[in-house]
């Protein structure tokens, strides 16, 4: 065989997907041709496709090392870079592959990605457009220019790019995907459930495609073949076929275990498959004081910065420094600006590339990372896979494991996660005294308290709320909500308007078991403080499971209104078990879904203690261990000593349990 052929046959196996073959002609070649380039591309993009980029990036080195012309390895080089993280280098390489062959749409595409990744989204779509102009039969550019103008706002314009991709290639999965995402947050929902339906039974091994595809029929109440959804997501999970996504578990029957082993899934297939070190950058000497950075999307009118704000306020400063670094919108609230006092240096790093963001933190001379995210919308997922900080820590925003190394700690408390969960945590648990979340007693609720008929209530009724989103609303919770309503025919059930398909379909499950539909009342979006205000118009908050309330659970407590939830055995089943223990009403948690619908209707038929519970909640809601954020704040920052002690030492990770402050001090 020449040396042309072999080369020939190793570019069929990797095209072929057939990796340890195409290696072993590589190698074949390299012991008779040790300065043959291509060959040395080949290995590059088989290392790089086994999750070995740092080893693939100096194979790409050595091709173009021995010959500086080939373009297509500028650009493979390019690829590689970026998922170092090393944008700008990625660009660089990109641009250089660019001037040796400017027709090469497959670059364009490449370069244009590097810069969506940056941010940079005019940039992106100029790349698209000029990738498309090159290759006009291609539906790629028209996919990413879609996902691009996604990004920027123009879902009218992502919608055409993804139908026209869908055009050229009616067979393309990730065309429907990615059309789903778009009509997901435009709320066409029930297309968006359509489309990912379609990538599912496109392409079935991509398995994360059904997650949103449940998702999405979660959100509009859409139970036809909802249990078999579940089953095949505990499948994937359990035989380790495929991706399930992390979020998407949390609401339905999924164990804490199978919850780990997701997350790790994700993680190593999704995310980053080999971490990369820390980088080694200069850090400032410090002033003896910690200095912790908060990262989040949400630092802006969203649920966890209603919850936060006052943490960021209440550090005490002459033992901390406190950063956040925020690559969310700037939506020009009040709250941005309330959280843009409350911190010491606000670094908005939305668009800068994770090697930027690493020189940014060292430059910062950041010790504990706390990341505000894990795998919700807006996670930056790339943060994770290098050590950022010394300490990093996972809190509030994602009930559960991220099941990523680099992430040392997860803030839990002793119900959320009790020692003997530790099994299914790849982080270390930290237990915090009372509750682990945070509650801003500044929020604000209006003084005038809706009457009934103006919330579209009647008057005699006994009053059922359940505020929560819809997704977390399941087949069986909503069974035992009807079964109350059947069991207290003069009661109705008060429901958050999230759409009218939601309100279409649980009108029709409600009449499928026997309730009048005009029993569930719908409470459109209002400003927090006039939402606030309508939780004193109703008699009971009724949970959902196995995902239950977080912030609505405390909007409750805080407008005082008695909740009644159901404790599972995984983080996001058990918060506003937690939420209810420190507010000093444990007595409102049950272990059962029968002992959860008999205490409701009990107490449902029992107007003395409905009337008791609510005055405790008025009386103690200030002093209650729920809401005394100072007290939380100092044991959050006993909570990072601890993790810096621990550190300073040269321990590994370990479980923290955080003394409580003796009792009136804050």
């Amino acid at each position: 065989m020449t040396l042309i052929e072999a080369l020939r046959l190793a570019v069929q196996h990797y095209q072929a997907g057939r990796l340890n073959e195409m290696v072993h002609v590589c190698q074949a070649i390299l012991a008779v041709a040790p300065e043959q380039p291509e060959t040395r591309q080949l290995l590059g993009l088989a290392a790089h496709g086994g999750g070995r980029s740092a080893v693939a990036r100096g194979l790409m080195a050595q091709a173009i090392a021995l010959k500086p012309e080939m373009s297509d390895a500028y650009s493979n080089l390019g690829v590689i870079l970026q998922a170092l993280g090393r944008t700008v280098d990625a660009i660089a390489a990109h641009s250089h592959s660019l001037r040796l062959n400017p027709q090469s749409p497959e670059t364009y595409l490449n370069r244009g990605s590097v810069y969506q990744a940056q941010g940079n989204r005019e940039a992106a779509a100029a790349d698209y457009l000029q990738a498309l102009r090159l290759k006009p039969e291609d539906p790629q550019p028209l996919n990413s220019l879609g996902m691009v103008r996604r990004e920027q706002g123009r879902a009218r314009e992502s919608v055409d790019a993804h139908c026209r991709a869908i055009v050229l290639n009616p067979a393309l999965p990730e065309a429907y995907r990615d059309l789903g995402h778009i009509l997901r947050e435009a709320g066409a929902l029930p297309r968006a459930r359509d489309a990912y339906a379609r990538a599912h039974r496109l392409a079935p091994a991509r398995t994360e495609t059904l997650s949103y595809h449940l998702f999405v029929k979660q959100a509009i109440c859409d139970w036809e073949g909802y249990e078999e959804l579940v089953r095949q997501t505990g499948r994937i999970i359990d035989e380790d076929s495929g991706i399930a996504l992390p979020l998407a578990t949390l609401s339905v029957d999924t164990t804490a275990e199978q919850q780990l082993r997701s997350a790790r899934r994700f993680y190593h297939d999704a995310v980053c498959r080999q971490p990369a070190p820390m980088a080694a950058l200069p850090r400032p000497a410090g002033d003896g004081r910690l200095r912790i950075a908060y990262f989040s999307a949400d630092f802006h009118e969203h649920a966890t910065a209603y919850l936060a704000a006052e943490l960021f306020e209440l550090h005490d400063r002459e033992r901390f420094q406190v950063f956040a670094y925020s690559y969310g919108e700037d939506d020009g609230s009040p709250m941005r600006a309330r959280l843009r006092r409350a911190f010491d240096h606000f670094r908005d790093i939305c668009g800068v590339g994770r090697d930027q963001v690493a020189a940014m933190v060292a430059a910062d001379g950041i010790d504990i990372l706390i990341d505000l995210k894990g795998y919700t919308k807006q996670s930056r997922l790339d943060l994770l896979t290098q050590r950022l900080a010394p300490v990093q820590v996972a809190y509030l925003g994602y009930p559960g494991t991220v099941g990523c190394a680099l992430m040392d700690y997860v803030i839990g408390d002793t119900v959320v996660t009790p020692p003997e969960h530790q099994p299914f945590y790849s982080e270390r648990l930290v237990a915090l005294p009372d509750a682990y979340q945070i509650n801003d007693r500044h929020r604000p609720i209006a003084e005038a308290t809706p009457s009934r008929s103006e919330c579209g209530l009647p008057e005699d009724a006994f009053v059922f709320c359940a505020f929560n989103t819809t997704y977390k609303v399941t087949p069986s919770i909503f069974g035992a909500w009807m079964r109350l309503l059947g069991r207290l025919p003069a009661s109705v059930l008060w429901l958050f308007e999230a759409n009218d398909t939601v309100t279409s379909n649980l009108r029709r499950e409600a009449a499928a078991r026997g309730i009048n539909p005009a029993r569930l009342i719908f409470a459109p979006k209002k400003p927090l403080s006039e939402h606030l205000a309508r939780y004193r118009v109703a008699d009971l908050f009724v949970d959902t499971f196995p995902y239950t309330g977080h912030t609505t659970t405390s909007d409750a407590l805080w407008a005082g209104l008695p909740v009644v939830t159901l404790k599972g055995e995984t983080f996001a089943s058990r918060v506003a078990a937690s939420l209810l223990t420190a507010a000093e009403m444990a007595e409102l948690v049950t272990g059962s879904l029968a002992e959860y619908e008999e205490l409701a209707f009990r107490l449902a038929g029992d107007p003395e203690r409905l009337a008791s519970l609510r005055r405790r909640l008025s009386d103690t809601r200030m002093t209650m261990p729920l809401f005394d954020s100072r007290r939380f704040t100092r044991h959050i920052e006993r909570a990072y000593a601890m993790m810096w002690e621990i550190h300073q030492a040269g321990r590994s990770p370990e479980p923290i349990v955080v003394p409580p402050l003796p009792s009136g001090l804050s």
